[in-house]
């Protein structure tokens, strides 16, 4: 593995869980109240603006497509999150107790990270970023399918699994790009 990885992978996790705090701050954990099949929705607006302004060359809103990548981040932790949390959580949850579950949700996706960056030799490293964005579009529509089928499926991994690669995708992409 590259010596750099896990500093570039940290450094852009904590720009992410930054920006997440602060929202959590301004905004409380309003989040709470979108089902799954919303935060894929608000995921795959994001990858779908990215991959727009890739194939067009040019974009209207100057909005920086790094931060389509660092909320990619942020809403697969709130689809983990949700998916982790108790069904009688409250909508209302504490700040301390949203950074640690961030924290663990993050803990968790870094130990895969590093798992599949053994067996796969750090290949997205060779990856194009425009690549790496069809792969977190084609997750999200694997992503959708499942959820379609109620998470009825015959040899998929789910959706969890899928939440973990489009949130480590979006991190390399980062990485990539020069965030970290």
């Amino acid at each position: 593995m590259n010596d750099q990885t896990p500093r570039q992978y940290d450094e852009v996790i904590g720009q992410c869980r930054t920006l997440f705090l602060a929202k959590t701050h301004d905004y409380g954990t309003a989040w709470r109240i979108l089902r799954l099949p919303s935060i894929t929705d608000q995921i795959y607006i994001k990858a779908q603006r990215i991959r727009s302004i890739q194939e067009k060359g040019t974009q209207l809103v100057q909005d920086p497509i790094d931060d389509e990548f660092v909320a990619i981040v942020n809403y697969c932790v709130i689809a983990l999150m949700q998916l982790h949390l108790p069904a009688d959580a409250p909508l209302d949850l504490e700040a301390d107790a949203v950074a640690a579950t961030y924290d663990e949700e993050i803990g968790e996706n870094r130990r895969l990270l590093f798992a599949k960056n053994h067996d796969y030799g750090e290949a997205w490293r060779q990856m194009r970023v425009s690549s790496i964005t069809d792969i977190i579009l084609m997750k999200l529509h694997r992503t959708k399918q499942i959820e379609d089928l109620h998470g009825r499926t015959l040899a998929s991994e789910g959706v969890e699994a899928n939440y973990r690669d489009m949130l480590n995708y979006a991190v390399f992409a980062l990485i990539l790009r020069g965030a970290a």
